[in-house]
């Protein structure tokens, strides 16, 4: 269904979806609560990464760090609507995804100018965001995610990683997840071209297990679907190369490098303008055949 630079709707594969997080608790410390005026902040950001080559901007009102304080609906909605909105009102053609595991806040954002649904919470939640997105047409990311809230470790240098998860085969059963939520997607409504899958790195799986994931995403593939991937400063580069969130570029780099090779379209990143020359790059090498 998809090859490099193939449109989607959304633009060209393989793109850069900028990370903006309306939030004061951040893994990665990019929390843009923390500033004054945070809706200033957003544009600015939001600005800044489409100059740096982002071609999506996905919004967060809500932490998905282990260990974070869950929020209710209300409050994120106050947190991203009027980031979605001023966002929308500067540049009225870039596509917005909002990252959220409610309802809710997924209508309010799609009714001012949000386009993709972003949805972290794999087979957690019931159908209510799948016949969202079907009424819609919006696009809809499906992710799988092993992770409990509950369950994460704790290293003071490097932060919070989420426990693992016990898998027979964690590709396969990635694969068969994903293959489960895209078909609860479809049996709701949602379009074949508007649905996204994401093998969600750094939720319930061991270091070696997202590694494997990653050297395996070509699998991915056979599902039909755009392939997102979100190795942002993840635990797993963390504890692989021994740094804190703030020092991880290089190890996504490299990641976002293996993703592309592997045929990922989407890239979810905080360092957009570095990681858009690493994308670009190796889907040069990639298109050469």
């Amino acid at each position: 269904m998809t090859g490099s630079f193939v449109s989607s709707g959304l633009g060209s594969f393989p793109a850069i979806m900028g990370i903006l997080n309306v939030t004061p608790d951040s893994f990665s410390g990019d929390g843009l609560m923390v500033e004054d005026d945070y809706v200033a902040a957003s544009v600015r950001l939001a600005e800044q990464m489409i100059a740096d080559g982002a071609g999506i901007l996905d919004i967060g009102g809500e932490s998905s760090r282990p260990g974070s304080v869950p929020i209710n609906a209300e409050e994120e909605k106050q947190r991203v609507i009027p980031v979605i909105m001023a966002i929308r009102r500067k540049f009225p053609d870039v596509p917005i995804s909002i990252d959220t595991v409610k309802p809710g806040v997924a209508a309010a954002a799609l009714k001012t100018g949000a386009n993709i649904i972003n949805d972290i919470s794999g087979e957690k939640h019931g159908s209510a965001m799948y016949e969202l997105a079907a009424k819609s047409g919006c696009h809809l990311v499906v992710m799988h995610n092993g992770s409990e809230a509950a369950v994460f470790e704790t290293d003071e240098k490097l932060g919070n990683m989420y426990g693992p998860v016990e898998y027979e085969d964690v590709i396969a059963e990635v694969l068969n997840s994903l293959k489960r939520l895209a078909q609860k997607a479809l049996d709701a409504g949602v379009l074949e071209s508007r649905i996204l899958v994401d093998p969600g790195l750094g939720f319930g799986k061991t270091v070696e297990q997202n590694l494997r994931l990653v050297n395996n995403l070509n699998k991915l593939k056979a599902l039909g679907f755009p392939v997102l991937v979100g190795p942002s400063r993840k635990s797993f580069i963390g504890r692989t190369l021994r740094l804190p969130p703030g020092e991880r570029l290089e190890g996504t780099a490299a990641v976002a490098a293996a993703s592309v090779l592997r045929g990922a379209d989407i890239i979810r990143v905080h360092d957009v303008k570095e990681i858009a020359r690493v994308v670009k790059m190796a889907a040069a090498i990639r298109n050469s055949g």
